[in-house]
This record gives structure tokens, C-alpha cells and sequence, in this order.
């Protein structure tokens, strides 16, 4: 049975597959999701090699075997359906469930799990917008354009926001723009990074018209209505 340490660091990976399909995940962008010093990903990263859970090549980076990409998959399950449980069902922020599904994943049951699933009605998303994996760890990751470069004046639903910080969570609330929320881009300022939107439905005490910046404008995802 996988530790916990080995699973964090699987499912790190396979996030970060999801970011860029095409690359190798480099051991520098390992160590910065799992928040420790690039020797200690490089020992880990060997580790899980030696395990045929990753293939590893030095100085260019790592990629799931299959059997890595599975295990990847039934962590990262657990941890989003846990996510939305946690908000849907105990009625916890949004903002600060990451942390505790961070804990939680490596302590819940298959069985459990399984009844949380049920009870949620099988959802697609979590309550950040991403994708939950099927039973049979199968995720589809939809190719989705941000604020920063979807086409403007053109009517979009806000589908997933990719930066789950305390912090940048309770901004999006602020601006009225979590997912589900229509939004509509009026104007970019390259100059002055920002990205001018106007809100329809969000429900945040910024409801209406508003300006974002351009990197924040990036980590938020949208999708058609």
C-alpha cells in the first residue's frame, strides 16, 4: 500500500500533466507543488522509478506510468469528491477545504468514498471547478480559455479557478465570479495588465462591473453557457 507521501507526490504529478500534456513534469515544478527542496523531489522522484509508479529522466523531468497514472487518479478522486463534500454536505467554505481534503484523502475508505459519490449524485466537478475522475480513474480535462485570452464581449460562465489559495478563493467570491457565474470581458490593458469584465449572477459584493488583473484574470476559466 502507497504511503501518503507517495501519493501526494503522484497526484502532484498528474496535475501537473494536466497543465502541459506534452512535457515532462520537471522535478523544480514537483518540488514547488509539494512545497519542499528540489533534492528532497529528486530522492522521491528515483523512489517512485524504482517502483515503475514513474518514468524518469534526469535533468529533463518524469512522466505517470500507467500504474502510476491510476493510483494518481484514485488519490486525486478522493481528495476532490471529499472537497465537495465537504462544502456541500458539512457546508464549509470553499476557500479552506483544500487543507482539510489534503488530510482526508488518506484516511477515507474505498466504501466511503463510494457512498459520498452516491449521496453528491455522481457530480463531474468539484467546488473549485475541476474535474473529479471517474471510478475507474478516467478525467476529462476540457481545454478552456481564461479571462486572459477568451474572445471579448462575448457571454461566458465562469467553469474553474485554478489558483485554490485561502486567499485567491476569497477574492473570487468577493468579485462575484466562482463558477457558474456569467461574465463577459469588455477590454484588456496589455499596459496596465488588467482585464475589464462585467459580472451577471455572481453574488459577490462586486457584482456589476469590475477590473481584474491580467494574472488573475489567467487563473480563472471559463466555458460556454
Amino acid at each position: 500500500m502507497a504511503t501518503s507521501t507517495v501519493e501526494d507526490y503522484l497526484k502532484a504529478i498528474l496535475v501537473e500533466e494536466q497543465r502541459d500534456a506534452e512535457s515532462l513534469v520537471t522535478t523544480g515544478r514537483i518540488a514547488t507543488a509539494c512545497q519542499v527542496a528540489p533534492g528532497t523531489a529528486t530522492s522521491m522522484v528515483k523512489t517512485l522509478a524504482d517502483s515503475g509508479l514513474v518514468t524518469y529522466e534526469p535533468y529533463s523531468g518524469v512522466r505517470l506510468t500507467e500504474a502510476g497514472r491510476q493510483l494518481a487518479a484514485h488519490v486525486l478522486r478522493r481528495h476532490r469528491l471529499v472537497e465537495l463534500f465537504l462544502v456541500e454536505v458539512l457546508g464549509m467554505d470553499w476557500s479552506g477545504v483544500h487543507a482539510e481534503a489534503e488530510r482526508l484523502e488518506h484516511a477515507v475508505s474505498d466504501d466511503l468514498i463510494a457512498r459520498m459519490d452516491e449521496m453528491l449524485g455522481h457530480p463531474s466537478v468539484d467546488p473549485h471547478g475541476d474535474p473529479i475522475p471517474d471510478a475507474q480513474g478516467l478525467v476529462e480535462e476540457p481545454d478552456l480559455p481564461s479571462l486572459a485570452n477568451c474572445p471579448i464581449r462575448r457571454p461566458f460562465r465562469v467553469a474553474r479557478v485554478r489558483d485554490q489559495t485561502p486567499e485567491f478563493l476569497r477574492l473570487v467570491e468577493r468579485r462575484g465570479l466562482m463558477p457558474g457565474s456569467r461574465v463577459r470581458v469588455e477590454e484588456r490593458d496589455p499596459a496596465a495588465e488588467t482585464v475589464s469584465l462585467v459580472v451577471d449572477g455572481g453574488g459577490g459584493e462586486a457584482e456589476g462591473r469590475l477590473s481584474l488583473g491580467l494574472r488573475a484574470a489567467s487563473k480563472i476559466l471559463v466555458g460556454a453557457l
